[in-house]
């Protein structure tokens, strides 16, 4: 979009929250929102983003195979769990290259499974609000002018996500929820990544691809979360000045859990999603976007909640 001269999202490239799927179903949407833009900001300034994610898991599935609730039998049925995020980020680009993002979610998570104990079925609920894990990745990235007519930014991103959210929310009984259900892992996470973005020279178009690998470095009350593996394709085409059409392929591998407290059998999977989506440009300064993200391939280990769709929308701009 030729008037929103800024390019806001990319200057925190990596900052994005990616899904944590696991028996319990919390999660976050993979849809990579720094590339809603025509190219990549590599000029020195600040920008931010406030997004929100509305995601329902209410499909059991073994494997790849849809299951009903209960139709494999587990100490614990899962039903269903509703997440709502709100996921801020504010990122500073500074003139050598180098810069740095720090992104924070507030959930809104609503869970229900059942308790099979001695032959009865007792339903089970947790509805808390909390800040999650946050975030704080750096980054260097380089503009390549060798095609004038395709110019391109290269960059590779690194950080930490950091155990700021609680490990111990219990429901209205007193019960703790699972670990995997929890706002925070405990856990000090290595986050490293890569990313290429070039505009096209047809037109008010570009893409990107970017790659990221997340690895706890440690284990807090005997939970260690599995590492993940994202790998996101995408395409902008600009509709008109204001307005542009946008659509990515989104991937994730985790692996399984680890630990006493974890479910090991019950974590970790491979998932692919298309996430079609558009952006509008309030002003030079604000923009405004929404995507819808679509599973194409899920297959999780043991028995998870799956969704059959995630919301997204969110307002991003620079100062």
């Amino acid at each position: 979009m030729k008037t929103l001269n800024l390019t806001v999202l990319a200057a925190y490239c990596l900052g994005v929250p990616v899904i944590a799927s696991a028996s319990c179903g919390s999660a976050f949407c993979t849809v990579n929102t720094n590339w809603t833009t025509e190219s990549a900001m590599v000029e020195a300034g600040s920008s931010f983003d406030l997004r929100y994610e509305f995601i329902e898991q209410d499909q059991p599935r073994a494997g790849s195979d849809k299951i009903a609730v209960g139709q494999i039998s587990h100490h614990h049925d899962e039903v269903k769990t509703v997440n709502r995020n709100l996921v801020a980020t504010y990122s500073h680009s500074f003139e050598s290259g180098w810069g740095i993002s720090v992104t924070a979610p507030l959930t809104d998570r609503n869970h229900t499974h059942i308790h099979n104990h001695r032959g009865a079925q007792l339903p089970e609920e947790w509805r808390y609000t909390e800040l999650g894990d946050v975030r704080v990745i750096g980054r260097y990235q380089r503009p390549f002018y060798g095609q004038p007519e395709k110019p391109s930014t290269t960059g590779l991103s690194f950080g930490l996500k950091l155990p700021t959210g609680k490990t111990s929310v219990r429901n209205a009984a007193g019960g703790v929820a699972e670990r995997s259900l929890q706002p925070g892992t405990g856990t000090t996470d290595l986050v490293l990544g890569a990313y290429h973005h070039q505009k096209l020279p047809d037109g008010d178009a570009s893409w990107f691809t970017q790659i990221q690998y997340q690895r706890p470095l440690n284990t807090h009350d005997q939970y260690k979360p599995g590492a993940q593996f994202g790998a996101d394709l995408g395409y902008r085409y600009g509709i008109s000045d204001k307005l542009g059409a946008l659509v990515q392929l989104n991937t994730l591998f985790k692996g399984r859990d680890r630990g006493s407290e974890a479910e090991p059998a019950d974590s970790g999977g491979r998932f692919a999603y298309v996430s079609p989506g558009i952006s509008y440009a309030i002003s030079q300064s604000i923009q405004v976007y929404a995507f819808y993200q679509h599973p194409v391939y899920q297959h999780v280990n043991g028995v998870q909640l799956t969704s059959p769709r995630g919301l997204l929308a969110g307002l991003s701009g620079r100062f």
